[in-house]
């Protein structure tokens, strides 16, 4: 077996993301969008047509199932992906592009000339001659995230199922509506899944493993202000919008930003802004490798905070933290097969594996702290959440090819 077993992945990723999922973060519902069903639903379809027993639920997670063939007893496998896109970049009439055999020139996208993929923007293609790139046509994102993975799940289950000489213990797939928007796994059944540890199939770079994610709050700070006519406003008005963007300006330019923070580093993150002039609302997201200092940062913005409000001294506020997820780490640690049997299928694939970190999160992150173990492997996503999104065909088929690596792995290790 090797990458070029799995010879539809191509065909299947660029069915997969012509269908809009895009998430609403705006929205009650569950899924956020209905049409995040339509690609569910085609899932669902295509595993029972394979003879591999599927459902999809009213949440819109598809669960499926391959039993062992093996008298060895072997841990029950999850493999995961979300069927959803980003909010970011619209995810309406996908056009995927095929650029067969790359040979380092830049890739300009033909509904939008000014739309450049290049390999200085994007180091990693300098690995790429002679492979098969997939993009989007410059109107859209692409949707490798996650659709690579969700194409490079179905590629595996459906050659293990058709290649019953490949001994393995049972196997479980989960694809998930709403990851993107933090809701994705929050309301799998768990135990209807009925699997011991699980791997997600949601990262980048050929060879990738990440065991270990940011730790994340919210925070929302709301503001009372006090409110006058302008006209007779003199030592009385105390302006909420100004007080939201005082607390916001007060930020050092330095550290604690997105804009300046990399690697291990955390930071704090306006996301949201509503002001009037009597109150006014803001909401933070607080990241960090390390779960103990998301309260200094916590504590570092309400002292912000409190500091502009020495200023308007008949204003008030709320500080209110909400944790969001937990880093993974914590919980994979006690676990180090999880991670040993990914590093081995990778190598036994011919590639290099390499060990990374998330600075974000995963179903995984969740999943690992619901008593799931879920690390994160490659699917071969770049360019994610853009109109520059771009995916190799062969890294599909090479994370297709992992997938049953780790199957055959674990059913040895007993």
């Amino acid at each position: 077996m090797n990458h070029t077993d799995f010879k539809t992945a191509a065909e299947r990723f660029m069915r997969y993301v012509q269908i809009d999922t895009q998430a609403d973060p705006t929205s009650v519902t569950i899924p956020s969008s209905a049409k995040q069903k339509d690609l569910s639903t085609l899932l669902l379809n295509e595993l029972l047509a394979a003879g591999i027993e599927a459902e999809l639920d009213n949440y819109g997670y598809v669960y499926a199932s391959l039993p062992s063939n093996t008298a060895n007893k072997i841990p029950s496998i999850c493999f995961c992906a979300h069927v959803d896109t980003a909010p970011d970049c619209s995810g309406t009439n996908v056009k995927p592009i095929l650029h067969k055999n790359y040979q380092q020139q830049d890739i300009r996208l033909p509904d939008d000339p000014s739309i450049c993929i290049t390999n200085i923007e994007f180091p990693e293609l300098k690995e790429k001659s002679g492979e098969n790139i997939i993009t989007a046509s410059g109107q859209t994102l692409l949707g490798a995230d996650d659709k690579a993975g969700v194409a490079a799940i179905m590629e595996a289950i459906i050659y293990l199922k058709n290649n019953p000489e490949i001994k393995h213990g049972p196997i479980r797939i989960l694809f998930t509506p709403d990851e993107e928007i933090g809701r994705g796994v929050n309301y799998v059944n768990l135990e209807k899944l009925n699997a011991d540890f699980a791997y997600t199939l949601d990262g980048g770079e050929l060879g990738s493993i990440e065991d270990e994610t940011f730790s994340a709050d919210t925070v929302t700070i709301d503001i009372q202000g006090v409110s006058t006519h302008p006209g007779y406003a003199k030592g009385k008005m105390e302006n909420a919008i100004k007080i939201a963007s005082e607390i916001i300006a007060s930020f050092p330019k330095e550290h604690l930003i997105p804009e300046a923070t990399s690697g291990r580093e955390g930071f704090i993150h306006p996301i949201k802004l509503h002001a009037e002039l009597e109150s006014a609302s803001v909401q933070f997201i607080i990241r960090d490798f390390d779960t103990g200092k998301l309260k200094d940062h916590e504590l570092t913005l309400e002292q912000i905070t409190k500091r502009v409000l020495k200023n308007y001294p008949n204003s008030s506020y709320q500080f209110k933290v909400t944790e969001q997820y937990r880093n993974m780490k914590e919980i994979l640690i006690n676990h180090p097969k999880i991670v040993n049997y990914a590093e081995q299928a990778i190598k036994d694939a011919g590639i290099k594996p390499i060990k990374s970190l998330i600075r974000g999160g995963t179903d995984g992150s969740r999943l690992s702290f619901m008593g799931l173990p879920c690390p994160n492997l490659f699917a071969g996503e770049h360019g994610i959440h853009s109109k520059k999104e771009w995916v190799s065909e062969q890294d599909m088929q090479k994370a297709a090819e992992v997938i049953v690596r780790i199957c055959q792995i674990c059913e040895k290790d007993v």
